[in-house]
């Protein structure tokens, strides 16, 4: 029985499978069925297809379980049998290679973001992993292959979870696009080498655009790794044939191309998506004449994953200064005009600057509402009328390509200030069926901008000049969910932020409850302060809007307020703000006032000496 292990110390070049779901796919077996599942429900299809690559001459073959992972398994309800189905699959792969190939337990991405840009931690994801792990190594795998990872810092966790658990030997794939890049920008010569301090026992680069994208980014690696390699492309790039995506690279246009990575360095070929037994018996014959190229490669980590001293907060702009000097300071938040002209909102803060505010807020869609882009607006603001702008910016609309350009336009014109916070969901606002992106949270946009800074951008790429961006995010103390949100507020912390900006306080037991496990973190916090118009406003502050929470007793005194007139009632509403200014202020380093309802006149009430 060949031995994986045996195999990579030969020094020979040896092949590999190609696509089970291409095969899958022919069978009549359409993309709705979780494939994965199959090991279980129809085995003898997926031993057949093992053995038609073991008979085309595939030496290593790998088990059915690209997406068996339980995050992946969990769409079609089958994440509590993870280990069942990898176990079967390794079992059904092992029976078909007989004593002619080696068996590798294949793991693909969870199929979300992980940390810094997403939600799941890495220890979460290492525990999706291990599972998956576990049947493998149930079923008798010889080995695995961790195969088309865009994100190194996830296949870091595939890799710890294999460890683990086990000493057998790691092939680790990554996945670039026609760019020769990975999805978060980061190269063969910068991946390459991040994954050889992992561990594994092979690097190589699979799926992508097809052999010539797969030849180039093998001819990076070698350059810069000195573990075997690994290279297994798509048969092409798929192309739209009567409504069905085919791929068109012949056996032989592949088996050429797979001679040529291995005089490139690699020493397994073999094929993903679109490739059959065709492919593979192609490539056997053709790479059988060839060795693998043996260059004296050197490992190097390029100096941009390192990044560069972020600009000192006192020196990023006037709002960094005040908060890195302890200074309290004191902002007011607008709106930008809903249509094209910005004269009224250029009247409102010339207001706030003859007023003596440090800058002015501008919200990005809030309440799902279409306005002026904030960070256009809060351009026209810095420019027309030279007061520094807070811009408040939302993962709600853009996916990651288009944060990473705005925030890199942004930081060109000169902005500074950033609220980074997620968004609230269309369905708030007066488009409920326009679609939410979400791409990535808040926390995952902290540690973008906080990358920026050290002058790298998501894969790790210099970017040349850092931007200088002070990092502030939301915060809600008043949240019903109450430790999930501090856990939040940590990770937003550790990612990079700089200040915080609450949601409007009505209630200061629930701020010094906040401050109090805030006080861990360490960064300067500056309450939200809303002057109550009305007691309709009040209400609808308290039952309609999500992370507001307003007392009772806040309630009866705009209710007792209202009852005797309109201008009672805001009046009231100012004397509520007032008075949380005048209590807030020794708790916290600033304040950000609302102009409710557009009303700039009741903040400058809020903040006129009386």
């Amino acid at each position: 029985m060949p031995d994986l292990r045996a195999l990579l110390a030969d020094e020979r070049v040896h092949v590999s499978d190609g696509a089970m779901g291409t095969m899958l796919y022919s069978r009549g077996l359409f993309l709705n069925v979780c494939y994965d599942e199959l090991n279980l429900r129809q085995p003898d299809v997926i031993r057949e297809v093992h053995r038609e690559y073991v008979r085309a001459g595939a030496e290593i073959i790998e088990t059915n379980t690209f997406g068996a992972n339980p995050v992946k398994l969990a769409h079609h309800g089958l994440a509590a049998d993870t280990e069942a189905i990898n176990e079967a699959a390794a079992r059904l792969a092992r029976d078909a290679a007989g004593d002619r190939a080696a068996v590798v337990g294949a793991i693909g991405p969870l199929g979300i973001r992980i940390e810094p840009f997403g939600e799941t931690s890495v220890e979460e994801a290492r525990q999706a992993f291990a599972r998956q792990v576990a049947g493998l190594l149930a079923g008798g795998v010889d080995g695995f292959l961790l195969e088309t990872f865009s994100d190194v810092e996830e296949l870091h966790a595939g890799v710890e979870a294999i460890r683990g658990l086990s000493d057998l030997p790691i092939i680790a794939q990554m996945t670039v696009g026609e760019d020769g890049r990975t999805h978060y920008g980061t190269a063969p010569s910068a991946f390459g080498p991040a994954i050889e301090q992992m561990g594994v026992d092979v690097i190589g680069v699979n799926c992508s655009v097809g052999p010539h994208g797969v030849l180039e980014a093998i001819e990076h690696l070698a350059r810069v790794v000195t573990l075997p390699l690994s290279a297994m492309p798509n048969a092409g790039l798929p192309r739209d044939v009567g409504g069905r995506k085919m791929y068109m690279a012949s056996p032989e246009y592949m088996a050429s191309y797979a001679k040529r990575m291995v005089e490139a360095g690699a020493r397994i070929v073999g094929g993903c998506c679109g490739t059959t037994p065709d492919h593979i018996k192609a490539m056997v014959g053709f790479v059988q004449s060839v060795s693998p190229r043996h260059a004296a490669a050197v490992t190097v980590v390029p100096a941009a994953a390192q990044g560069v001293p972020v600009t000192p907060l006192a020196e990023r702009s006037r709002l960094g200064a005040k908060l890195a000097a302890g200074q309290f300071v004191t902002t007011v938040e607008i709106v930008p005009p809903k249509g094209v002209d910005p004269a009224p909102m250029y009247a409102q803060v010339r207001a706030l600057k003859a007023a003596g505010v440090d800058a002015v807020n501008v919200p990005d869609g809030p309440r799902a509402q279409s306005r002026m882009g904030a960070l256009l607006s809060g351009l026209l603001i810095e420019r027309e009328v030279e007061l520094e702008a807070v811009v408040h910016y939302a993962c709600r609309d853009r996916n990651l390509l288009g944060m990473l350009s705005d925030l890199l336009g942004a930081a060109a014109a000169g902005l500074r200030n950033l609220l980074i916070i997620t968004g609230d969901p269309p369905k708030m606002g007066p488009y409920p069926d326009a679609t939410a992106v979400f791409d990535i949270d808040a926390i995952g946009l902290t540690n973008l901008v906080a990358r920026l800074n050290h002058g790298l951008d998501p894969g790790g790429n210099a970017i040349g000049a850092p931007t200088k961006f002070v990092i502030g995010v939301g915060v809600n103390p008043a949240a019903p969910d109450f430790e999930r949100e501090m856990s939040r507020f940590a990770w937003k912390v550790d990612a990079g932020a700089e200040y915080a900006v609450t949601q409007p306080v009505f209630d200061l037991d629930q701020l010094d409850r906040f401050l109090d496990r805030n006080a861990r973190h360490k960064i300067p916090i500056i309450a939200g302060i809303w002057p109550l118009v009305s007691l309709r406003n009040a209400e609808f502050l308290a039952n309609e809007v999500p992370g507001i929470s307003v007392p009772q007793t806040v309630l009866d005194r705009m209710r007792a307020a209202s009852a005797t007139g309109r201008e009672e009632g805001l009046a009231e509403g100012v004397r509520i703000a007032r008075e949380m200014l005048a209590a807030v202020r020794t708790r916290v380093q600033g304040v950000q006032i609302a102009a409710p309802l557009g009303r700039v006149p009741v903040a400058l009430e809020v903040i006129a000496p009386h």
